[in-house]
């Protein structure tokens, strides 16, 4: 819980006021922090965990694979706002598993977080139905981009 005594989930943050006038901390009401769910699809545990750490720091709920056919399967059995996907995959390519997401959740973004930093990678991943392409290391840049597609989605908009 974040807010002791007040049994609340801890994605739920206070909304105060303060009355500049008699100095005085006024409870406004609550605002939840929608939680959107993302899932991250890379075969190096490493790259995996790190994403998973940053983006719940962000409040959002993160989810990872590691080949192509896992992220397949939950995607077909969950629901997610957002991709977060590695071209090169031990079962196959980042690419192909972006069509076959957009077949599974049409509207569902993908963003491809990938080593493979050339332009002709950002070409194939953005005809593939890419929504944004981010080359590796740049995490600040991950993070933007995540943040920049879900801003206005459901899942962000939902209180």
């Amino acid at each position: 819980m974040c807010c002791p005594g007040y049994n609340l989930p801890s994605h739920c943050f206070l909304l105060l006021s303060v009355d500049t006038q008699t100095a005085t901390l006024c409870v406004r009401g609550f605002v939840s922090v929608a939680n959107c769910r993302v899932l991250c699809v890379d075969d190096h545990f490493d790259t995996s965990e790190m994403l998973q750490m940053l983006l719940s720091e962000e409040n959002y709920v993160v989810h990872t694979a590691a080949t192509m056919e896992e992220a397949c399967r939950m995607a077909a059995d969950s629901q997610y706002d957002l991709y977060v996907l590695d071209k090169r995959l031990p079962d196959g390519t980042g690419v192909e598993l972006c069509e076959k997401l957009m077949t599974i959740t049409p509207g569902v973004p993908c963003i491809f977080y990938t080593g493979d930093a050339y332009e002709i990678h950002r070409r194939e991943a953005m005809a593939a139905g890419a929504a944004a392409f981010v080359a590796k290391p740049d995490v600040e840049g991950l993070i933007n981009a995540v943040h920049q597609l879900l801003a206005n989605s459901e899942c962000a908009t939902a209180n």
